[in-house]
């Protein structure tokens, strides 16, 4: 869904430049550890900052360097003070812990099914001993089975009815439109006119629209330091008494969840491409010039994209050398660049700074050089993401990824980068994390160390039509060549775990989870197409339909699909034109649906589509509730919302094959997608959730457990998880007792 842009923000850079050029000029060993010093002794930003889509914190440099080091004399003059209250604090914290830390890492989508096979040919053998030490077991997934849901209910405890995230997109009740579901960016409420510009005053709003407090905001509220890297649904990062680098959601320079380029001489190039651009370029002799686009230059009343020029120089036929204003770098055909600045000039004197990669894949006959969605320079972020601690991490390991979705699938759906560059750009992302991951672990003496791992997601996503023949993604590809890709991850995070026990002690407790499974994804179905044909949604008359609801006819739809999941009632008094009676209309609207939809078959596969759809006011509790869908579809294995239906277009078929290299998903009946929990601990719990793990590091760590948690300690006895009725109900439908002694097999016991 990254193509799907709900905000277009614009980050500007909000140091004043001396203070940029201390930075540079004297590196890590005095300003970088001095900003450390500062974010350790208060992570809240000492400056104000440029940001997204809304323009500039319009400061002058003197004041801005003023108040910079007013705030940090302020800091230091009072950091004997706060050190000594945080000793303190922590000592009596601490005193009630039952651990001295706690370390999890997450393995976003580790399938059971796959791990029990790999474990029990040997090929996973620290993932054996951790689990023959402590325990192994299934861990129920949340409804919907989708990460943003998913880490949510990790990091608070509460199911989505509690923390109001329950897809990565939610709905404008007014437009229709599609929003991003984790944070919402507002423009600065007033401006300044000078001639052709138009500065913003003050700075823009972010609002993280996650709600409850994460687990590690309540250790720090208790004195008990935490390092969090990349749990997805950080953006932008809360306070809190450590360390935090946020992750998924987080925008690219242009504020969209990742927008590739792509410059070729092919004139045949489709440039109407999802998840990028296309551009094409001249070559002359041996020059090629061109310009990336960057974010719109707010500044200006009359709105414009920035660009960075670029010529590009043959210097034979497997190297070019491409230079910037600031700089000029050489590109090998076929290897990724290093991570290179781009400067996009705003004018009085701004600049914007992002970071990306670029790959040549071609020089002759056609040109062709791919450049990855413009990051977040991490040593000069526009954006919170946080400010201190990212230029930190730069400094001492160079610039990194900071996009939420790093991994480009779109430009592997596209065809502009092949599976051999998919994965070197993976693993070369999934090597910054792992730096970050035994930097955060070895100077975590006490507390919370907590780290995601986005590379076990995405490549199974793009490689799983790999596992099995007559996938309609496959399109000729090579089995053979990548049949062992997604074995070959499974045993190289095997390696980590291993690399992170031996770091570990006798009085750490470790966990190892993902936060779903996998399947296959090889039909799609378009709920829109499903309703407008049975009558539930209608469109205009004569006209075709696009997406994002075009042409819908809003005065007779009773019901629309959006995201990934779920479903919506056309509500009159909630939505803008909405035409069903909140009270008895909506709920026999709701019966009829689930009826109708529950079961649904793929007459041509002579398969069933969907398993069960369920009722949000029915899994969910809580004061969030009404701003999820009204329905949930629990799709069967192998099937999940089409491309099409997701962003709100009507077609033809309600069923269709799946044939993008995106070809794995967890989006589908969570019963199906269970992940998986390692713990160093043995586990008393029968079948532990997602929602059981933030009271369970609370009670180890001796701090209370707030009473609006749903889950408990998976060290107590009994059935925990998801509590909600129907949900327990249906995690019990679930349960084998041959399933049971199969993973008991596994792990040796």
């Amino acid at each position: 869904m990254r193509h799907v842009q709900a905000h277009v923000v614009t980050p500007f850079d909000f140091y004043p430049i001396n203070f940029q050029a201390t930075m540079k000029n004297r590196g890590l060993p005095i300003c970088g550890a001095l900003l450390f010093l500062l974010m350790m002794i208060d992570p809240s930003p000492a400056l104000a900052y440029i940001g997204p889509g809304a323009g500039f914190a319009f400061l002058s440099s003197f004041l801005m360097l003023f108040l910079s080091f007013f705030m940090a004399f302020f800091t230091l003059f009072t950091w004997p003070m706060r050190v000594i209250i945080r000793f303190f604090k922590r000592k009596k914290a601490l005193a009630n812990s039952k651990t001295d830390r706690v370390i999890i890492l997450g393995l976003d989508g580790l399938e059971p099914t796959i791990t029990e096979r790999l474990m029990a040919e040997g090929k996973l053998p620290n993932l054996r001993r951790l689990a023959q030490k402590g325990s192994y077991s299934h861990l129920q997934t949340t409804y919907p089975s989708i990460s943003p849901v998913a880490w949510s209910t990790f990091a608070t405890g509460v199911c989505a009815g509690g923390h109001n995230i329950f897809d990565f997109l939610s709905r404008d009740k007014k437009t229709y439109l599609p929003e991003l579901s984790s944070s919402s960016v507002g423009n600065a409420k007033r401006v300044l006119c000078l001639g052709k510009y138009q500065i913003p005053i003050g700075k823009p709003i972010i609002k993280f629209l996650r709600r409850s407090q994460s687990f590690w905001k309540i250790l720090g509220d208790h004195g008990i330091f935490s390092h969090v890297l990349r749990v997805p649904i950080s953006f932008p990062p809360e306070k809190l008494n450590g360390a935090l680098l946020s992750a998924m959601c987080t925008p690219d320079i242009r504020g969209t969840q990742g927008e590739f380029s792509y410059f070729t001489t092919d004139r045949t190039v489709n440039p109407q491409m999802i998840g990028g651009q296309a551009a094409v370029v001249e070559r002359r002799g041996n020059k090629i010039e061109g310009a990336i686009k960057g974010p719109l230059n707010s500044i200006l009343k009359e709105k414009q994209d920035l660009k960075c020029p670029f010529v590009v120089t043959v210097l034979d036929k497997e190297c070019v050398e491409i230079k910037f204003s600031n700089g000029k770098h050489r590109l090998k055909v076929g290897e990724y660049s290093e991570w290179l600045e781009l400067v996009f000039k705003a004018g009085l004197g701004i600049k914007v700074r992002g970071i990306a990669r670029f790959l040549v894949k071609s020089i002759e006959p056609e040109f062709k050089l791919y450049v990855t969605p413009i990051n977040i320079d991490p040593e000069n972020p526009a954006l919170p993401i946080p400010f201190f601690y990212s230029v930190y991490l730069a400094k001492l390991f160079g610039k990194y990824a900071t996009l939420g979705l790093a991994e480009d699938t779109w430009a592997l759906n596209e065809h502009v980068i092949d599976e051999d560059d998919f994965l070197t750009q993976a693993y070369l992302i999934h090597e910054e994390r792992e730096k970050q991951f035994f930097h955060a672990l070895d100077n975590t003496k006490q507390g919370l160390c907590a780290v995601v791992v986005d590379a076990t997601d995405r490549i199974q996503h793009m490689f799983f039509r790999f596992l099995e023949n007559g996938h309609p993604a496959l399109n000729g590809h090579d089995v053979k060549k990548y049949a062992n890709v997604i074995d070959v991850m499974y045993i190289k995070m095997d390696d980590l775990v291993g690399r992170t026990m031996a770091k570990t002690h006798e009085d750490d407790v470790l966990f190892v989870i993902s936060d779903h499974g996998f399947k296959s994804f090889r039909r799609g179905i378009n709920l829109n197409s499903w309703l407008h044909q049975n009558g539930y949604l209608a469109l205009k008359e004569g006209v075709e339909s696009g997406d994002y609801f075009k042409n819908v006819d809003w005065s007779r739809t009773k019901a629309y699909a959006i995201g990934l999941t779920g479903i919506y009632i056309n509500q009159q008094g909630r939505e803008a034109k909405g035409i069903v009676n909140p009270g008895e209309g909506t709920k026999q609207l709701k019966r009829e649906l689930i009826a109708k939809l529950s079961g649904l078959r793929d007459e041509m596969r002579n398969e069933i589509g969907i398993t069960e759809v369920f009722d949000s006011q029915k899994v969910y509790k809580g004061p969030y509730t009404s701003n999820g869908p009204d329905l949930l579809i629990g799709y069967n294995a192998g099937y999940r919302i089409s491309w099409d239906g997701a962003t709100g277009k009507v077609t033809d078929a309600v069923f269709e094959d799946n044939k993008k290299a995106w070809s794995g998903d967890h989006c589908i009946d969570p019963r199906l997608v269970p992940g998986v929990i390692f713990c160093s601990k043995k586990i008393a719990a029968t079948r532990p959730g997602l929602v059981d793990l933030a009271p369970t590091v609370l009670d180890l760590f001796g701090v209370a457990i707030p009473g609006y948690m749903e889950g408990r300690s998976i060290f107590s006895d009994g059935v925990v998880g998801v509590t909600s009725e129907k949900v327990t109900e249906a995690a019990n439908v679930k349960t084998h007792p041959a399933r049971e002694k199969k993973v008991a097999e596994v792990v040796g016991e």
